[in-house]
């Protein structure tokens, strides 16, 4: 017999181990690309557009009341907000004035009535509180901003206003200057897409405290505070319609807020100086 015709003892076998291996392995790899998929599925958001929020009744009592309780604290946080860009960066003053305005913010939203977190839609239909999502935002927020500022700094009257209000930033204590950032970012939070849009739920909520922010922030007399306020305020309201509670747009707040304080002053530490000899 030839050596062509004869069989070879194990070859079969050998081949069928191979191939029954390698079936497990694609078998390994296809239920492992199923449960990563499963999984980045249950976790990554709906569009915004396509968020169904969570609607919490209130009484046209409890609503009266928010409204007039608003109504208050927001005259007083804007005043306070004026007469702390106007104290000196660094002084005892300017920390005093702005953690009194946290606190204003912060007990007109309690006081108000009843604030909510907030739940996101995942592409898996089911529910979480917001916590990476908001946070992406808020460094996407900054990395536009970054690009607006390398823009503002050619043009005077930005550079001037950016560099005063970064000149608080700049001087005083860092871990004052965070904190005061971040208590303030959240309490506005608490109480503009808390209190304030809750009294608007019905009347263009997004649009109002977008004003109403905007208004606020008026009172700095800064047109840079002011458009960052317009921008920001609006971005905030979306993500309150969107997730029905605070939690989305607090996140936001302090992930764009914190960025914003850490690579800003850098960009203009020659209108920082004119501002604080000036």
């Amino acid at each position: 017999m030839s050596s062509a015709g004869r069989h070879r003892p194990g070859t079969a076998g050998a081949e069928r181990d191979r191939t029954g291996h390698d079936q497990a392995d694609g078998d390994w790899a296809e239920r492992l690309w199923d449960e990563a998929r499963r999984r980045l599925i249950d976790v990554l958001p709906k569009p915004m557009a396509e968020q169904v929020p969570p609607v919490y009744e209130e009484s046209d009592a409890i609503r009266m009341r928010r409204r007039q309780i608003v109504s208050g604290f927001g005259v007083a946080g804007a005043g306070l907000l004026g007469l702390s860009l106007a104290a000196k960066p660094g002084s005892r003053r300017f920390y005093v004035l702005t953690g009194a305005l946290a606190a204003t913010w912060t007990a007109g939203a309690i006081a108000s009535g009843p604030l909510h977190l907030g739940w996101i839609r995942t592409l898996g239909e089911s529910t979480r509180r917001p916590v990476l999502t908001p946070i992406g935002t808020g460094v996407l927020a900054f990395g536009a901003f970054y690009g607006a500022a390398l823009v503002a700094r050619e043009i005077p009257l930005l550079e001037g206003a950016i560099g005063n209000v970064l000149r608080y930033a700049d001087q005083g204590s860092t871990p004052l200057v965070v904190l005061t950032t971040c208590t303030n970012g959240i309490a506005e939070e608490l109480f503009f897409r808390g209190a304030l849009y809750s009294v608007f739920r019905d009347e263009h909520p997004v649009l109002t405290s977008t004003l109403a922010y905007t208004a606020v922030t008026a009172a700095s007399r800064n047109p840079a505070l002011v458009l960052a306020g317009g921008v920001m305020g609006a971005l905030f309201g979306l993500q309150r319609r969107a997730s029905g509670g605070i939690q989305a747009p607090a996140l936001t707040h302090l992930t764009w807020s914190v960025l914003m304080l850490r690579f800003l002053p850098p960009l203009f530490r020659k209108a920082i100086r004119q501002e604080l000899r000036g």
